[in-house]
């Protein structure tokens, strides 16, 4: 098996010789640009997705300039009688995995940052995502290229935090945990977009368990490869699907995790964008569920949710560039 290191190397110098291509083609344009007598004109592609996220993962998308984006995002209780669902918890709309209430803002057109509150954890976070270059619509830029980065804080009284572990010394530091990730994407025509996402977490405190079936111990570092597309339907009606790979020996083999799978249904109303959601996560942001998805897809694991996305413009009416 090919260890973590080795793989997430192999992804560094797949994004590296990428970005080289893509800086090749854009002195290409600008050459014909600057070139006598010619006239070359290159834009955006615009929405290469609907949103900020699709469903779990992160989109390259950010908010406009100007507007804050309120979002709320539901994972209900899972579906399968195996798993704890079933009629009597009306297939998981009973219980409720974790919400999130969450707002961004967007401080330029590619810079956006963000706070939210989940339930699970209790987690407070803060957000920034920064769109790097933006595919352009002559395919001379072939992709977009985005970073993202992510801090929490975990407020949950000791007893709970530190169920299962004895630290010798409590720290408030413990309570923080930190992802940041590249998200690569392409809109390959007006039906299909998609996109990976390099990953890394880290997490001040962990409980040092061992895998009973390969003897791997948890560690603080994570790295993990997400995956997400969208295939529109219609205009207004689109199928949306992410996964994330954990390369993670403690996880491979370990019968208690499983890796995050979302699918779902995106609906363009006009005026907000909602996503119907099926997926094994109970936690809602990456660093509640990248290291503690713990449910079966195939034995029913799975939850219903929601994710309902409004905008409001903070400066009065302008006219924005994309």
């Amino acid at each position: 098996m090919i260890s973590s290191k080795k793989m997430f190397a192999a992804c560094s110098l797949f994004l590296f010789t990428l970005q080289l291509y893509a800086q090749d083609d854009m002195l290409k344009l600008l050459d014909s640009v600057d070139a006598p007598g010619k006239k070359y004109k290159s834009e955006r592609t615009i929405a290469t997705f609907k949103g900020s996220k699709i469903i779990n993962v992160q989109t390259t998308e950010t908010v406009k300039k100007g507007t804050m984006d309120f979002n709320i995002t539901h994972n209900f209780g899972n579906i399968g009688e195996k798993s704890n669902g079933g009629v009597h918890t009306l297939y998981g709309l009973d219980d409720i995995s974790d919400v999130r209430i969450g707002f961004d803002f967007g401080i330029t057109n590619d810079l956006t940052i963000g706070v939210g509150r989940s339930k699970r954890k209790e987690l407070i976070d803060g957000l920034i995502k920064y769109r790097i270059v933006s595919q352009t619509t002559n395919n001379h830029f072939p992709f977009s290229l985005a970073l993202y980065g992510d801090v929490s804080y975990s407020p949950q009284a000791a007893s709970v935090f530190y169920a299962g572990g004895q630290p010798e010394k409590q720290n408030d530091l413990h309570r923080f945990s930190y992802v940041g990730q590249m998200v690569i994407a392409r809109k390959f025509n007006w039906r299909l977009s998609a996109e990976l996402l390099p990953t890394f977490q880290h997490r001040n405190y962990v409980v040092g368990y061992v895998n009973p079936e390969n003897k791997a111990e948890e560690n603080n570092d994570l790295f993990s490869l997400g995956a997400g597309v969208r295939f529109k339907l219609t205009k207004r009606f689109a199928i949306i699907a992410d996964y994330y790979y954990l390369f993670s020996e403690y996880r491979h083999q370990n019968p208690g995790f499983f890796d995050p799978l979302g699918i779902g249904f995106e609906i363009d109303t006009g005026g907000h964008i909602f996503h119907i959601t099926f997926t094994n996560t109970s936690g809602i942001i990456e660093n509640n569920y990248l290291p503690d998805t713990t449910d079966n897809w195939l034995k029913g694991g799975f939850k219903f949710g929601f994710n309902i996305s409004r905008v409001f413009n903070l400066g009065g009416k302008k006219k924005w560039n994309k």
